[in-house]
């Protein structure tokens, strides 16, 4: 049974971010790319532990996923069958903040 995947509201504004920066250049490669985005996050759905531990955090439930220059930072929960997408974090940007 797949997992049940979640955008928190700081994810949801990342996406809104990054789709609005983008646009600036390209509105119609914005939307592409922030529809792969989510579409990779939906992906952990079947694979949760396909992404990374983060190495900043050292916890086994907090994972990324890399996606060109970005990271897709979640939250696994076994016991819930879930996972919390925390950020959609630009990797230039150095450490992903949790908030």
């Amino acid at each position: 049974m797949d997992y049940q995947v979640v955008l928190s509201r700081s994810a949801r504004s990342d996406i809104q971010d990054i789709v609005r920066y983008i646009s600036i250049d390209d509105p119609q490669q914005a939307v592409v790319f922030g529809r792969s985005l989510i579409q990779h996050a939906r992906s952990l759905a079947q694979f949760p532990l396909r992404g990374r531990v983060v190495p900043e955090f050292g916890d086994d439930t907090i994972r990324e996923l890399l996606v060109k220059t970005y990271r897709i930072v979640y939250r696994v929960n076994h016991a819930n069958e879930s996972i919390e997408i925390i950020r959609f974090w630009h990797a230039g940007r150095g450490f992903p903040n949790l908030d």
